[in-house]
């Protein structure tokens, strides 16, 4: 491996899924602004929305997380680029006929 690219300052960390509570420690270098007990012992905090422990694909259970309400936050945030299209009117038709003269 190449020396001196990789980071040097890996410490335990605690991610917590926020869907379902669950809390687990790894290694890491992400800084983290908050910190948790675990076990007695003070952690740096990583929040997550989604884990191993809450995603589909490893439960098996199809559940709707949308914690952020990222639905919601998508519609009001483009609201203001729908065009506004008025209702189309019929358009007017003229229909000629012509007799054909006898003779």
């Amino acid at each position: 491996m190449r020396k001196g690219i990789h980071p040097e300052d890996y410490r335990m960390v605690a991610f917590k899924d926020m869907s379902n509570d669950d809390v687990f420690l790894t290694k890491s270098t992400a800084e983290a602004k908050e910190t948790i007990e675990v076990d007695g012992v003070e952690y740096p905090l990583i929040k997550l929305e989604i884990s191993r422990t809450s995603h589909p694909y490893y439960t098996g259970k199809m559940k709707l997380v949308d914690t952020a309400g990222r639905i919601d936050k998508f519609k009001n945030k483009y609201a203001k680029f729908k065009k506004e299209v008025p209702a189309q009117a019929q358009p007017e038709v003229k229909v000629e006929v012509k007799a054909e003269e006898e003779e």
